[in-house]
């Protein structure tokens, strides 16, 4: 191995002490500082006598003879965090351990253009790629995925939808050999569960309207009952009718009147109801003004006017300004 870092060399002395003696000096450090130690203890399974050696005379012990190569892992960190942190304490560290180190095994793709990263994709199994875009940023992901042509997209997402547990060793598989196509390498390891439907919706909510119709439409096609699942996880523009009016106003605020004039063209009674009585009476005139101006538009443009008018909805409702009533909640009164 090359040169330890200073949290590296503490993982090798502490995996190095006894057990009674490792789990004390755990028991001074702060979440953050055993967090980042039993990252380092996970990751040096295969930990050579050099190395060992090294390490211990950094931290000016004197090593004399053949001292065993001491071996990382995750068993060897999870024993002496419960050990010395607690049962509870322990899985939440470790869960933040598994979460960073899972997320940075992708990582070099965020730099890379959405277009690039699905011509780096391209060939891959959709299993393969569905991997890949449950690990990225939300935003990035929808956009990768508006690179990939159908049906290979329709294969993705369903893909994407069905993934369940992922070893990190699979993950690292498929990030060394994707890293080692855009010019480097790397390697981790750890467990995360990725996949299933939210993260799908997720990504299609951050999706242009016509990749979300057009994704809807394919899935439909193969497999109605995911479909069905989906659209009942997300939120329409037909929907806006469960908001409460105070909601309704606080959206409205933010949304430009010739967007509103376009998203109501051809919009139900109930729909347009609730956006008329949530308006001012000047702003209600303005919005009845816009759309006698509009004359006859494309039905592309109401789309992504009622998709804008969406994606404000579901931003507020992610930073807890507004609520919005799933259709399966229910509430004691």
């Amino acid at each position: 191995m090359s040169e330890l870092t200073g949290t590296q060399t503490a993982a090798v002395v502490i995996m190095n002490l006894d057990r009674a003696q490792a789990v004390e000096v755990l028991k001074h450090l702060s979440d953050d500082e055993a967090e980042a130690i039993a990252a380092e203890i996970i990751r040096l399974r295969d930990l050579d006598l050099e190395t060992t050696r090294d390490a211990l005379t950094d931290f000016q012990r004197v090593v004399r003879g053949h001292l065993p190569p001491v071996r990382g892992g995750r068993d060897l960190a999870t024993g002496l965090l419960e050990a010395s942190l607690g049962a509870e304490r322990a899985a939440g560290v470790l869960t933040k351990v598994a979460s960073s180190m899972t997320s940075s095994s992708f990582e070099f793709l965020t730099t890379v253009e959405p277009a690039q990263v699905a011509s780096i994709l391209d060939g891959e199994l959709p299993q393969t790629i569905a991997l890949v875009i449950a690990h990225l940023p939300v935003d990035r992901a929808a956009a990768v995925l508006a690179e990939i042509a159908d049906p290979a997209r329709t294969d993705v997402a369903q893909a994407i939808a069905t993934m369940g547990t992922a070893t990190q060793d699979a993950v690292a598989v498929v990030a060394t050999t994707l890293r080692a196509r855009a010019g480097a390498m790397t390697t981790r390891d750890a467990r995360d569960t990725l996949g299933g439907v939210q993260p799908l919706v997720d990504i299609i909510n951050r999706s242009d309207a016509t990749v979300e119709k057009a994704l809807l439409a394919s899935i439909e096609a193969r497999d109605s009952a995911l479909a069905e699942d989906i659209r009942s996880r997300m939120f329409t523009f037909a929907d806006i009718v469960v908001l409460d009016d105070r909601d309704a106003q606080r959206v409205l605020r933010g949304i430009d009147v010739r967007v509103l004039a376009l998203a109501l063209k051809g919009s139900s009674g109930p729909v347009a109801d609730v956006i008329l009585r949530n308006m001012t009476e000047r702003n209600r005139e303005a919005l009845q003004e816009e759309a006698r101006l509009l004359g006859t538009v494309r039905v592309s443009q109401v789309e992504e006017a009622r998709a804008a008018i969406v994606r404000t909805i579901r931003e507020l409702e992610a930073v807890g300004d507004i609520r919005v009533q799933r259709v399966e909640e229910e509430y004691v009164v």
